[in-house]
């Protein structure tokens, strides 16, 4: 299937669709002109510690209005695996007020404290974390609760280069606590979160074409899924590190402006 027959691009978009708080030359009439085809678009990220509502806003900030059904993140992702399996469980959850909306306000029971017997733990990008949220969990991990972690994103980008620790780092932190417990995780380059996509819009996986920066998430996330890649070189990743590496796009473009072209 060529990229005129997809039926849904996925987009990346911090380095893909825009750079801190300006767009990528072209995004805006790429998405433009999927909406004039009838082709549905979906901005995916790994970034639990935010909502689909924060992140139209952002982008209503920057003049471009979407509605919160095309905002998908790996907290979105985590909560609906779970509910795949047990609908209202509790849970104890380690996440900002963001992600905890996002699971009260889909029937989960949130717990707090010890000895309540949760169903999961799930670990999220909390920049609210305390050490007695830390040992509570490493407690629950131990006894045996299914763990799962939103994403394993090592650190999030900040402006100027700049980076703040995020959920991958808070993963090595509890198996060095809990004896070697790993979580399973959701968000990408895991293929759960494309699994998720897929049941939400009732899409296959020959509908959808993934549209990022970096080749160890994005293009990892397509190969690990088995769904096309496109990426751009707006963000992170070169031609030099596609050489470089065996993870394969499908298509590589310069930028969004570019697969608007091969679109038209």
């Amino acid at each position: 299937m060529n990229l005129k027959e997809k039926k849904c691009f996925i987009f990346d978009m911090d380095g893909t669709i825009y750079l801190g708080d300006n767009f990528i030359d072209g995004s805006v009439e790429l998405l433009e002109h999927l909406d004039e085809r009838k082709t549905k678009f979906v901005f995916m990220t790994n970034n639990s510690s935010k909502n689909s509502g924060v992140y139209c806003n952002k982008l209503k900030k920057m003049g471009y209005e979407v509605e919160e059904e095309k905002i998908f993140t790996s907290g979105e992702a985590t909560r609906i695996y779970i509910n795949k399996f047990k609908p209202g469980a509790k849970i104890f959850l380690l996440g900002n007020e963001y992600l905890e909306a996002e699971f009260e306000q889909n029937g989960f029971t949130l717990v707090k404290g010890r000895d309540e017997n949760p169903d999961y733990v799930v670990l999220g990008f909390d920049t609210t974390l305390t050490y007695e949220k830390i040992w509570i969990a490493c407690d629950y991990i131990k006894d045996g609760v299914e763990y799962l972690a939103t994403h394993p994103d090592y650190v999030c980008p900040l402006p100027a280069g700049k980076t703040m620790p995020d959920t991958g780092a808070m993963i090595k932190m509890f198996e060095a606590a809990t004896g070697g417990k790993l979580p399973k995780i959701i968000g990408k380059p895991n293929s759960l979160i494309i699994e998720s996509i897929l049941d939400k819009y009732n899409l296959k996986q020959e509908d959808v074409v993934m549209v990022g920066d970096r080749l160890y998430t994005d293009m990892k996330l397509g190969e690990n899924a088995g769904i096309d890649t496109i990426l751009v070189l707006t963000g992170e990743a070169t031609r030099e590190d596609v050489e470089n590496s065996d993870i394969l796009p499908t298509y590589i473009f310069e930028s969004v402006k570019t697969i608007h072209e091969n679109l038209k």
